[in-house]
């Protein structure tokens, strides 16, 4: 980036430079200097275009420019210029009879500059180092770069530094953001997200633009990489033509590390973790090794992590069930991330990287859920005897070329290819559902797949481009089921597992996704930016002949899906600091189709069962602030679909139409440089029409449509080096009324959390205290589900960590 900057103003000023000579010296009558949200603007007043010769050399953090062929009038007085954040003071002087001098001096490092020929002088463009070194460059929004200020829609961005303190409290990406993001529910606290929406809709997980989710959803899109890889996540909030199938909620995109800029970096960490209320049986640890540089055109990034996490003990000491829900449990469980990445830079527009992340979680437990607690929540038992315990292996590779000067255009293309699996825990199928059969189903899905974008400017200044490409990918998948002896597993009291055969819950699938589509961005003027697109999706999904495990025989078949999605959003400029936003947004979806075919009956067709897609349509309407030291947003929703995805009381799927609304807020503010707070406010809402007549009058399930969420935190760095944030999450009680899965009350919960971190000057001690006061709460999954299922969430957990840079 500042490479870049730095290019940008000593191109400016080769291109005045190469300008004609102007004979006689241009007088400047008039300086003026004017703030704006970049930095400060610094205008050379005339009678006519300044284009004489600007020479520009760095001593320290002083950038100094030397106009020719100008002379300052005696009126031309340098106004009285305050520092501000990164900047530290502006000079002007006559140095001799043909040469004006400007001298720009930063707080840490010299700034930037942009110097611009204006009808009526020289405008010179300054941006402080500390600006440019936090300057947001949101790609998720857009497919390509874009400032956050430019784009019209709502997005968080959560930085590596983010990401690593709250690391220090929890390494699960779904409780990391639920505690930072307006609009995400909060965490399920398991490995799965089946319970945690965005805008009460599906979340669409990418891994440097990677879709991470499979045609059998196994809601484990949040559990395929480590967080301390990540260089950044972009959330974009609400559904998204421009990506295609499954972003009906929004998008989450995991952006990985690039390689150190310049030399070679190394880290090591080692922390491990407890329990207060039970120590000994919790304890848990993490070790992580990473590398990182840069060598001529090359650059690279390599990460080793290990985790191991134990016990998991609620507020009271006891015990909480390892797997709670046959969802994925996060106790006992033990994380391993391989991560590489090479890049190749082969010429200043030219790119090649390759890139690598293997992930695995296994779990290791000899406790499983108590089918007869003794009170009103869930309960562990020792005994467990299964083969293959739950978790979790994905393997992505991908090679992506860029040029930033292909014909007039800028090209991203990107190959790949995923290997993933994730085995569930065992399920007996009282209610004869599935044959009446005891077993353990595992989703295999791989994938592979490619992306071109190319982003064509249409007029001059990059006041209109056009972005413009394909997506494509081929899936296939299964779900294979182990079946277990019963007479073993009723006289082990539901404790020890032997398997017997191996058959299919959900059949074999292929599906073909090809989207193509157009995104047009016109900067209309210096205020108002607008933006619209199109997609066209085109989905086959294949199946072959199959017999459900209840031994019903189905005729396979290809069903085909195909939708035309819109979008078109504005922003406009208030003033430097202050923008308002709109957007209309499409959002497309098919069903699980294998999961739908699962229980088909005997005799019928893949093609007579055809599961319909969903199609959202989306509005929204937002305003956002950035005065420097204080940023906030704040923006409401209303989306609606004909055919949204609910469960009956025997979790038999229904479809019908569902809308959606709510408001979503955030702030932070800086009081000084030691103090820092703010938080976030969420409330979704939502009905649906039960009889189809147009009349909403149906709540939505709590699994669904969150309790009102709000966060909270202050930040105190009482001597440099020495950081601290006490947090809050509090989700509010939520009564939706009705007799459906979800759909009874939900109480509320406050939880509060502390970081600590100390920068010794020979590695970093982290200190993290989840749930600070020891509450007893259930997570809002759990209350969902009740009964049996009710598991507490976790008691106080401390963490300790040691990193070194070396």
């Amino acid at each position: 980036m500042k490479e870049l900057t730095y290019s940008l103003g000593i191109a400016s000023g080769m291109l005045v430079a190469l300008a004609p000579a102007v004979v006689a010296q241009t007088v400047i009558s008039n300086i003026r200097i004017n703030p704006t949200s970049l930095g400060v603007e610094v205008f050379l007043e005339s009678d006519q275009a300044i284009a004489p010769e600007v020479n520009q050399r760095l001593e320290g953090d002083r950038l100094i420019l030397e106009v020719e062929n100008a002379q300052l009038t005696d009126g031309a007085i340098l106004p009285d210029f305050a520092p501000q954040a990164g900047l530290e003071a502006i000079e002007i002087t006559q140095i001799s009879e043909n040469t004006v001098e400007i001298i720009l001096v930063g707080e840490t490092a010299a700034p930037f500059v942009d110097v611009l020929s204006q009808p009526s002088g020289l405008l010179v463009q300054v941006t402080p180092d500390d600006f440019v070194d936090n300057l947001e460059l949101i790609v998720t929004a857009t497919r390509t770069e874009a400032e956050e200020a430019a784009v019209p829609r709502s997005v968080t961005v959560i930085s590596q530094a983010e990401i690593a303190r709250q690391a220090d409290l929890n390494r699960d990406l779904s409780s990391i953001l639920a505690k930072l993001v307006p609009g995400l529910s909060p965490s399920t606290e398991t490995t799965s997200i089946f319970g945690q929406s965005l805008r009460g809709r599906n979340i669409s997980v990418l891994v440097d633009g990677i879709p991470q989710s499979t045609n059998r959803n196994a809601q484990r899109d949040l559990r395929t990489i480590d967080p301390g890889v990540i260089e950044r996540i972009e959330i974009v909030r609400g559904p998204s033509a421009i990506y295609g199938d499954g972003a009906t909620g929004g998008i989450i995109n995991i952006i990985t590390k690039q390689g150190a800029a310049t030399g070679a970096e190394s880290r090591s960490t080692i922390g491990f973790e407890f329990s207060t209320t039970n120590p000994e049986d919790s304890f848990g640890y993490s070790l992580q090794h990473s590398v990182s540089g840069t060598e001529d055109k090359f650059d690279y990034v390599a990460d080793f992590a290990i985790s191991k996490t134990g016990g998991f003990f609620d507020a009271d000491g006891d015990r909480i069930p390892p797997d709670p829900l046959g969802q994925g449990g996060l106790a006992d469980l033990r994380s391993i991330n391989l991560f590489g990445k090479l890049g190749y830079n082969i010429d200043e527009n030219q790119r090649l990287q390759f890139s690598f992340n293997y992930f695995s979680d296994d779990k290791d437990s000899d406790f499983a859920l108590n089918p007869f607690p003794s009170g009103d929540k869930a309960e562990a038992r020792p005994g467990l005897v299964l083969p293959d315990q739950p978790g979790t292996e994905n393997t992505l590779v991908s090679l992506a070329y860029s040029n930033d000067d292909l014909f007039g255009s800028q090209l991203n293309s990107q190959l790949y290819y995923r290997d993933y699996s994730t085995r569930f825990y065992p399920f007996d199928d009282d209610f004869g559902t599935f044959g009446g059969k005891l077993y353990q189903s595992e989703v295999e899905s791989e994938k592979i797949g490619a992306r071109v974008d190319l982003n064509t400017p249409l007029a001059a200044g990059d006041r209109l481009s056009l972005l413009w490409g394909v997506d494509y990918f081929y899936e296939e998948s299964a779900q294979p089921a182990d079946l277990f002896d019963e007479p073993t597993f009723e006289a082990s009291n539901g404790l020890v597992f032997e398997r017997i055969g191996t058959e299919f819950l959900s059949p074999p699938t292929e599906q073909k996704n090809l989207g193509l589509f157009a995104q047009l961005n016109w900067n209309v003027t210096d205020q108002l930016v607008l933006n619209g697109g199109i997609r066209q999706e085109f989905i086959d999904v294949s199946v072959d002949d199959f017999t459900t495990l209840a031994g019903n025989d189905v005729t396979g078949g290809e069903l085909n899906y195909d939708a035309t999605l819109f979008n078109v959003g504005a922003v406009y400029a208030l003033n430097d600091n202050v923008n308002i936003f709109g957007n209309f947004a499409q959002g497309f979806s098919i069903a699980d189709v294998a999961r739908s075919l699962r229980t088909s009956p005997d005799g019928s067709s893949v093609e007579n069962l055809r599961p319909e897609a969903q199609r959202v349509d989306n509005y929204e309407l937002g305003i956002r602030g950035n005065w420097g030291n204080v940023q906030a947003s704040i923006a409401g929703f209303y989306s609606y679909s004909d055919l949204g995805t609910t469960f009956d009381s025997a979790f038999t799927t229904i479809r019908d139409p569902q809308r959606i609304y709510g408001v979503e807020a955030d702030l932070r503010t800086q009081l000084s440089e030691q103090l820092a707070l703010g938080g976030t406010f969420t409330y979704t809402d939502g009905e649906r029409d039960a009889n189809n007549d147009g009349d909403f009058e149906s709540g939505l399930p709590s699994f669904q449509i969150p309790p009102v969420k709000l966060t909270g935190f202050v930040e105190y760095e009482p001597i440099e080096g020495w950081e601290n944030r006490l947090q809050l999450l509090y989700s509010a009680g939520r009564d939706p009324k009705g007799d459906g899965f979800g759909l009874g009350e939900v109480e509320s919960y406050l939880t509060a959390d502390f970081i600590s971190s100390y920068d010794t000057g020979a590695g970093k001690i982290q200190l993290g205290v989840e749930n600070l006061f020891n509450a007893e709460y259930f997570p809002v999954i759990a209350q969902v589900y009740g009964g049996r299922n009710q598991f507490a969430g976790r008691g106080r957990t401390i963490s300790l960590s040691y990193s070194l840079d070396w």
